[in-house]
């Protein structure tokens, strides 16, 4: 892992694209390592928030795209949700609408709420606002706190 963090350090503000799309997706990976180590490295702050968000809302978009194609049996095949998860976060999801996007950031459970507002036929846009918002407060957040040190 320590060579994949240091290849897209290299790659600067793309490497930090790439880091968050990974990271958005279902794909386990820590983009918050990519980001703290280029802005230690002399990054400037303000391109990596954008690169970042934009990458890791990509990234929970396209989790959102393979549940919008509505087989559960792909979702637990290639994306390795298990159907229970699914059902149970759909339940959670139920009446509250896209705007759970919002809580896209968590780890683990915000892939799964990105498949899941795919899966239920969310609204994109309200999806795609939501999830930005969230991924963006938590990029904001990080880089400000690795400017104080």
């Amino acid at each position: 892992m320590e060579i994949i963090v240091n290849a897209l350090i290299d790659y600067g503000y793309w490497g930090m694209f790439v880091a968050a799309f990974i990271a958005g997706s279902v794909f386990p990976f820590s983009s918050e390592t990519v980001m703290v180590g280029l802005q230690l490295a002399g990054l400037a702050p303000w391109p990596l928030f954008l690169s970042a968000t934009i990458g890791n809302v990509a990234g929970s978009m396209f989790n959102y795209g393979i549940g919008r194609l509505g087989k559960i049996e792909w979702i637990e095949k290639y994306l390795h949700i298990k159907r229970r998860k699914v059902e149970r976060t759909q339940r959670f999801m139920q009446n509250r609408g896209a705007w759970m996007g919002v809580l896209c950031f968590l780890p683990i459970l915000g892939s799964v709420i990105a498949v899941t507002l795919g899966y239920m036929r969310a609204n994109p846009w309200v999806s795609f606002l939501s999830i930005t918002i969230g991924k963006a407060v938590r990029y904001a957040i990080l880089v400000w706190m690795v400017a104080l040190l």
